[in-house]
């Protein structure tokens, strides 16, 4: 079988995005299909190409993965305009292949929702299978967070939001509220619920680093990923004020990443005097690891929207219980019931700065019980293995293309 994969933003390990495309497209070379994998730029992304672009494009093979890696960069620091116009430019492009390349299975992965536009035109005017992927519920979610507020852009985002899954021959959701959103519009389709991964290169990387600017004795709570208005990042420095009322320097919070909000963050901490807030650029998923074995805590934030309570599968998630890491959580959902059984870490209530900064407190207090938490990471980790999940992913696709009729 040979499939034509759409991400956008895809990533190598040696980027800092997330890599799951990378990992479910390998399982899919290893069991004897062929992947081209379509994709643009994007600052924090690695893709494996190093040859110049030729007419807005270039092609080249990464870990015996076909690439086409579109001419198109995109930053966290974009506008909501910028971001738009390369949304749709990619699109574009991506017709153009989807339209003329031979293929057997057109497969593509949100966010942008866009990315179904291709896939709509190759399953009408060339009656290919078509599998979407859906990592965010769009115009859902920019709507409750308000992002978007033209009522034409959210009536055209929600008819391509349709569209796209009643095109699709089956669909991916990687958490229940998606896959909930999904049966909603399209209750006849196969829908699986396939949630982003543990990796083994988290747990592999068993040896801690000494981190640069950090005394031995520091408490390090870690954020890994974007600075923008989803995270609700100003819920780590509203916990910094509480910090520094309680007199405990020693507890540090250290956001890595980055992202259009970045700079204001770091202008708060700095008008306010948080020294315990320490802001680091974006760094691979190779260095990540060791990194990850070298804290005491991993950071769960987002701004608090019902709609990301069910509807959201960081990746940062799943990092952190890979490395064996306790995690602190600041939003309710289907991650905070987990943290909460598994025993992995505490879940505190969103806009409760207070209760948020003494549960760093109570973590800080207790290596005892900080060390049962990662046994028990590690234990939540089986049930997330990226292995088991490829697999299952593999099936899928595999069974999803049997089943759809030769048209």
């Amino acid at each position: 079988m040979r499939v034509l994969y759409i991400h956008q933003h895809f990533s190598t390990p040696k980027g800092s995005g997330g890599t799951r495309s990378y990992e479910f497209a390998k399982r899919l070379i290893q069991a004897g299909h062929q992947v081209t994998m379509v994709c643009g730029r994007h600052q924090m992304g690695h893709t494996g190409g190093d040859s110049p672009f030729s007419k807005g494009s270039r092609a080249f093979q990464v870990d015996d993965i076909d690439v086409i890696e579109i001419d198109i960069p995109y930053s966290n620091h974009d506008s909501f305009l910028q971001r738009i116009q390369k949304f749709l430019a990619f699109s574009y492009r991506v017709c153009r292949l989807a339209l003329t390349r031979d293929y057997d299975l057109i497969f593509a992965t949100t966010t942008p929702l866009t990315v179904g536009i291709p896939c709509i035109l190759a399953k009408w005017f060339r009656r290919k299978p078509f599998i979407f992927e859906v990592r965010d519920l769009w115009p859902e979610l920019p709507k409750a967070m308000g992002v978007i507020k033209n009522p034409v852009i959210l009536w055209l985002m929600g008819v391509l939001e349709k569209r796209s899954y009643k095109a699709a021959d089956a669909l991916i959701g990687l958490s229940p509220g998606i896959v909930e959103g999904v049966k909603r519009i399209v209750p006849h389709k196969s829908v699986a619920m396939i949630p982003n991964g543990c990796d083994e290169i988290f747990s592999e990387a068993a040896h801690k680093i000494p981190l640069p600017g950090f005394h031995p004795n520091d408490f390090i709570a870690v954020f890994t990923g974007a600075h923008g208005m989803a995270n609700g990042l100003d819920a780590v420095l509203d916990a910094a004020v509480e910090l520094k009322k309680m007199d405990q320097p020693h507890i540090k919070l250290l956001l890595i990443g980055d992202g259009k909000l970045k700079p204001e963050l770091e202008q708060r901490a700095q008008e306010q005097g948080l020294d315990s807030c320490v802001f680091w650029a974006p760094i691979s998923k190779l260095k990540l690891t060791a990194l990850l074995q070298s804290v005491d805590v991993g950071l769960m934030i987002l701004k608090n929207i019902p709609a990301f309570y069910y509807g959201t599968s960081p990746n940062k998630f799943f990092d952190y219980i890979a490395a064996g890491l306790p995690v602190l959580n600041n939003y309710p959902g289907w991650l905070a019931g987990m943290i909460t059984e598994s025993g992995c870490g505490l879940a505190v209530k969103p806009d409760d700065p207070a209760a948020f900064a003494s549960a760093l407190i109570e973590l800080s207090e207790h290596p005892e019980r900080l060390a049962e938490m990662r046994v028990n990471a590690r234990k939540l980790t089986q049930q997330f293995d990226r292995k088991v999940l490829a697999a299952k992913f593999l099936e899928f696709i595999e069974g999803a293309y049997e089943n759809t009729p030769l048209l």
